[in-house]
């Protein structure tokens, strides 16, 4: 075989993709709480919906997803022109790194938060601006962003990897103090009390992106939205793949969205398991950031009352060693001593419990 002198961009030569958390080969034997998917199945309406697409697949999907765009906007009191349908909510992401950076124009981000972001710069070819959090308990100063010199600043409300909420106020601040585009990622929105909604009708620089992911059970599917002012969204919109969410994924989110009885009933149940496991570790005395997502970020704390990165690997390779998967982030000095445990079913939280209780008893005697 000739071997070719083809050669990659430049800008990709030191490019390092996104890792996603580790996927177990057999799903049956891992109590998987690494990548905060919904422990519960979707609606069941999505069957005959999907089911009732096939005989169509053989037409083109609706480009701008019509139906669902509607629907979304119905649901958030917004027109349909202000609502952006997305391949999961990292393809509203990529959209707005595509219209809004450049060599020149600048994204801003604060650190640690969702890494995807830096991956998106660097794609782009984009200077990517880190704030670090003021505090550990990952607080934000608006007027940081403000004078960071971005045209583009993402936002993570819950936080991620801690969970922790930001009030409508304390972003309405961020927002009137920046002038380039505001994006709140809002993927653990429905979890927490409040979000960002209502501040779009009082900023033209503010976009809210959501995903189908977490909350509606639909990770596989790979469906998300934005929400924005029209002209931002127009924007979006020229840039977007053609087809970017074909007749099922449309077909689906559509009927999980209008299933409400069913999407509330599988939030109060997580948030119930989240609030529980959260006392267990207030009785273990580890220190947590209070969750409004469906996860909890802690810290643990080994027999001996030690805390830092050892013990939180520790934990992390002996729950791995008894097949549960939590998410572990070495690379921060703000993480490093933490985990990221997803919130799953009852029986999977005791599973959780009683496995770190025998890393205690087994640590103390060792």
């Amino acid at each position: 075989m000739r071997v070719g002198s083809l050669q990659t961009s430049n800008r990709l030569r030191c490019h390092s993709a996104y890792l996603p958390g580790e996927q177990p080969k057999t799903q049956g034997s891992v109590i998987k709480l690494n990548t905060n998917e919904n422990p519960y199945p979707p609606s069941s309406t999505l069957t005959d919906a999907i089911l009732s697409e096939i005989p169509n697949l053989n037409l083109y999907p609706s480009p701008p997803s019509v139906a669902l765009r509607e629907e979304i906007a119905q649901l958030h009191a917004l027109d349909p022109n202000q609502v952006i349908i997305g391949n999961g909510s990292d393809d509203i992401l990529n959209l707005c790194v595509r219209t809004y950076a450049d060599e020149k124009l600048k994204i801003g981000m604060f650190e640690p938060s969702y890494s995807l972001y830096e991956v998106l710069a660097g794609v782009q070819g984009s200077e990517l601006i880190r704030i670090p959090f003021s505090d550990d308990q990952f607080s934000i100063e608006p007027e940081k962003v403000a004078t960071c010199g971005a045209n583009l600043f993402f936002l993570t409300s819950p936080h991620a990897p801690s969970g922790r909420l930001y009030s409508r106020k304390q972003l309405s601040l961020v927002a009137q103090k920046f002038s380039g585009l505001l994006v709140i990622d809002e993927a653990y929105a429905d979890f927490a009390s409040e979000n960002a909604v209502s501040l779009l009708s009082d900023f033209d620089n503010v976009l809210i992106t959501r995903t189908f992911s977490k909350s509606y059970s639909l990770a596989g599917l790979r469906v998300g939205y934005g929400l924005g002012p029209a002209r931002v969204i127009s924007e979006l919109d020229k840039v977007r793949e053609v087809y970017n969410l074909d007749r099922l994924a449309q077909a689906g989110a559509l009927a999980a969205l209008r299933d409400r009885k069913y999407f509330q009933e599988c939030l109060e149940k997580v948030i119930e398991q989240r609030n529980l496991v959260a006392s267990q570790f207030d009785d273990f005395g580890w220190l947590h950031i209070t969750s409004s997502a469906n996860f909890i970020f802690v810290q643990p704390k080994s027999s001996e009352e030690k805390v830092g990165p050892e013990v939180a690997l520790s934990l992390f390779e002996y729950l791995a060693e008894n097949n549960i998967l939590v998410r572990y982030f070495p690379k921060h000095p703000q993480t490093s001593s933490f985990l990221r445990i997803s919130i799953g079913k009852p029986s999977e939280m005791s599973i959780l419990i009683n496995s770190i209780k025998s890393w205690r008893q087994e640590k103390q005697q060792g």
